[in-house]
């Protein structure tokens, strides 16, 4: 027997309170049908105790009906949403000729055309009814089990689940509506991905900074093995120099002496020569009593020269001499394998552990080992970043006078004899050290006089010539100093002076944390007392350098002071 075929509309199976497919459907007394949930929070409103009623009709229940779902009217429900979905690639609102589908509404359980998509958004206009691309994706929302929309999530087990699966297997768990749910998820994915590309752009920040602190210090540390290296290759030259002259020594010593037995010798010929001669006479005279009486007063010379020893000569002063530099070759290229080597595992090791370079300052600690926020507080902390600086004579001034293996200076009223130099200061009593630096660095000063004096940082491409402020110490973009005096103590920099209250005493410390852009002076002492710190962001390596007045003196201090 055929089954019959009934046609019917999605109003049939309406909630006249949600206007949506029945949920849980229950029957009141009158005959009238809703949504569980819909019907009994009408009935909780304020205006609805004491007498409950019927949405429609308006008949009074009293006392207010037990309600349990309609089973046969759920089941109808049921079969009349599955038969919905059986083809949601068309509209389940047409009637006769489908159209095609173009969006579904999860509230609704229904697949719209473009014209009955308006219809709805006209009808649902400010009320969350969330919409699909259509077709088959509403087939996903709902419950594998029951069968019904998947309207709550389950933040328990975190799932989307039905309304039957939180009265059963999810009974008493934390749940919510998937609207609500996915507005509390989409806000934390969007923090998240706000904290993502805060960090990224931290990181990247951070590493475009390694990246030029690196060239920096490498710049810096190649400028310093140069350096290096010219006063290694002058020091073998002057030692060079001083073989070449112990060896034309030696040759002097046995020339002079050949030279002197060659002399003797020539004496002797002479004499010779003249004795000769007279026998000559002799033997041309008849008188052989004559002869006989004058030939006892003849003499020729039996001695014998002894000539010096070609062989030891040579031995001495190339077999020996040879072996020796040999050896010191030999020397000199056995420490240069094993500094090079050291230096190649210690950079090897700065790699491995994604520390930073410090190519210049000669510290006593490892910078890996230190945090990066480490501030030294005592004298003790700052010497572990101690720097053996030296001053440059060719940047000098000239009238600065440079002394104490250049770890002193002095301004005179007469210029010294420095030839000329692109790199020395023309007008300025000023002079910069030898070494960049960049890293952690600290050095310390002392200074005496009535000039004063100024103890900064530059870089190199500060010009030097002329009498400006671009050549001037502190007075430009490209360096700054503390100017000390015994009445007074300001910061210099591009044009701008700020005077401290304290004034600064006859040491002056400096410490330099390039990577993380401070400057600080100090007047030295176990404590340390701070004069100013300035925060820069370094584009290049720095040079320590200073101004020295008229009748002023400035020393730089070894660490063990």
């Amino acid at each position: 027997m055929a089954a019959a075929t009934i046609s019917i509309e999605q109003d049939q199976f309406s909630c006249p309170v949600c206007l949506e497919i029945l949920r849980d459907p229950v029957t009141v007394p009158c005959g009238h049908s809703y949504c569980l949930d819909c019907i009994e929070e009408y009935w909780d409103r304020p205006k609805q105790r004491g007498h409950s009623s019927c949405p429609q009709c308006r008949r009074v229940f009293s006392p207010r009906p037990q309600l349990s779902r309609n089973t046969v009217l759920g089941e109808v429900v049921e079969t009349f949403q599955r038969s919905r979905l059986l083809n949601p690639d068309v509209c389940s609102v047409c009637s006769g000729r489908k159209s095609k589908a173009v969006k579904s509404c999860l509230r609704c359980s229904e697949s719209y055309c473009a014209t009955h998509l308006r219809a709805h958004d006209e009808r649902f206009h400010g009320k969350s009814h969330q919409l699909i691309p259509a077709p088959g994706e509403q087939a996903e929302a709902l419950c594998p089990q029951h069968d019904k929309a998947l309207r709550l999530y389950c933040r328990t087990d975190q799932r989307c689940v039905c309304s039957q699966c939180v009265r059963d297997k999810h009974k008493g768990h934390e749940a919510a509506s998937v609207a609500d749910e996915r507005t509390a998820q989409q806000k934390k994915l969007q923090e998240a991905s706000l904290r993502s590309v805060q960090k990224l752009k931290d990181a990247e920040k951070e590493l475009r900074y390694v990246v030029k602190y690196i060239k920096h210090s490498t710049e810096a540390a190649v400028e310093e093995s140069e350096r290096m290296f010219s006063k290694l290759i002058r020091s073998i030259e002057k030692r060079s120099c001083e073989v070449t002259e112990v060896i034309r020594g030696q040759e002097r010593a046995a020339v002079s002496q050949a030279e002197e037995l060659l002399q003797e010798i020539q004496r002797e010929m002479v004499e010779l020569r003249r004795t000769d001669a007279e026998l000559e006479k002799l033997c041309r005279s008849d008188d052989h009593v004559h002869f006989l009486q004058r030939i006892k007063t003849l003499h020729f010379p039996t001695t014998t020269v002894e000539m010096p020893s070609t062989d030891s000569t040579s031995y001495r002063m190339y077999k020996t001499m040879k072996k020796a530099l040999v050896e010191l070759k030999e020397s000199l290229d056995e420490t240069f394998e094993v500094e090079f080597n050291r230096i190649s595992d210690k950079a090897i090791s700065l790699k491995e552990t994604s520390s930073y370079t410090n190519s210049i300052s000669k510290t006593r600690v490892k910078e890996k080992d230190v945090p990066h926020d480490f501030e030294p507080k005592t004298r003790a902390d700052f010497l572990q970043y101690y720097s053996d600086l030296s001053l440059e004579p060719n940047t000098a001034n000239s009238y600065l006078c440079i002394s104490d293996d250049r770890r002193a200076v002095t301004t005179r009223s007469e210029p010294q004899p420095y030839p000329d130099h692109p790199d020395r200061f023309t007008s300025w009593a000023q002079v910069l050290c030898r070494a960049g630096m960049a890293g952690r660095c600290y050095w310390e000063v002392e200074w005496a006089g009535s000039g004063g004096v100024s103890v900064g940082v530059c870089y190199k491409t500060m010009s030097r010539s002329g009498g400006g402020s671009d050549s001037k110490l502190g007075h430009n973009s490209k360096s700054w100093s503390l100017d000390c005096s015994h009445s007074m103590c300001s910061f210099q920099h591009n044009k701008e002076s700020l005077s401290m209250e304290a004034t600064c005493s006859s040491r002056v410390g400096v410490y330099l944390d390039y990577r993380g852009g401070t400057l600080s002076f100090y007047n030295v002492s176990d404590s340390m007392v701070l004069l100013h710190r300035v925060n820069i962001t370094f584009s290049q390596p720095v040079y320590p350098g200073f101004w020295v007045g008229l009748g002023s003196t400035l020393r730089l201090c070894s660490s063990k002071l």
